[in-house]
């Protein structure tokens, strides 16, 4: 089955289980060696339809957040529309896909993740290690009240824990706040700067690029690798399974 993947931690995890991509958006850069030979579409939400089509898919691998411009247009390639809010909804969706595509690989990670779904986790403290650490950009003198997952800078967008990331860091030990949006705009000085930690992502926004700058804020933060907690299928599968791995071995 030919298959054109617009959402890039799906395309990473099809090409994983051997499913035959197509074609891709500019996003989709992992696995890297395998990705380079498969032509590009466009953006996950500017992809080109004359494009896509000279591909002669049999199916277009899509998500409803990453690919939102989809769900108001019509094509006449079947489609199949993945919806990515909680650890479960991954599952769900491997097991969809694995039918859907005839792929026994892809119900393989779905038992896999219903490993990790389903394994409890201690409540994270700074005695612990951080999980998707990058780095340290300031570390908290006093014991953390609030963590703030920041994804976005000029507003500030932080993640709202009713999210497939929140659902990540709950199993990992790590509460945020439940917020009135999944990503919300916030204001920094509604948080106490002793008693709040932000963890900056590493994507969407470069946060990277911006030490100096976040560092005069005076707030604890940590830098963190966006793609482990966000990236659905096998890049965050394989990371959970490390993390929770590596805190058995620690009790």
């Amino acid at each position: 089955m030919r298959v054109v993947s617009l959402v890039p931690s799906w395309t990473e995890t099809l090409l994983y289980c051997g499913v035959k991509v197509v074609g891709r958006t500019r996003y989709c850069i992992h696995p890297a060696l395998q990705v380079n030979d498969i032509p590009i579409v466009g953006g996950t939400k500017d992809w080109d339809w004359p494009s896509v089509e000279a591909l002669q898919p049999d199916i277009l691998i899509l998500d409803r957040e990453e690919n939102a411009r989809f769900m108001g247009e019509q094509s006449t390639i079947p489609s199949h529309i993945t919806d990515i809010t909680s650890m479960q909804d991954v599952q769900d969706a491997l097991s969809a896909l694995a039918t859907k595509l005839a792929a026994p690989k892809l119900e393989a990670l779905a038992t896999r993740w219903s490993r990790v779904v389903d394994q409890r986790t201690s409540a994270w403290d700074l005695t612990g290690p951080l999980p998707g650490l990058i780095e340290w950009g300031k570390f908290p003198a006093e014991p953390i009240h609030t963590i703030l997952y920041m994804i976005w800078k000029d507003p500030w967008i932080a993640v709202s824990q009713r999210t497939f990331i929140g659902s990540m860091l709950h199993r990992l030990g790590i509460e945020i706040p439940v917020f009135a949006k999944q990503y919300q705009t916030i204001r920094l000085q509604d948080y106490n700067p002793q008693t709040t930690l932000i963890l900056f992502s590493s994507e969407p926004y470069a946060f990277l690029q911006q030490k100096e700058q976040l560092q005069s804020l005076g707030i604890p933060h940590a830098f963190v690798n966006g793609e482990s907690f966000c990236w659905y299928g096998i890049r965050s599968l394989k990371f959970l399974e490390k993390e929770l791995q590596s805190e058995q071995a620690m009790h």
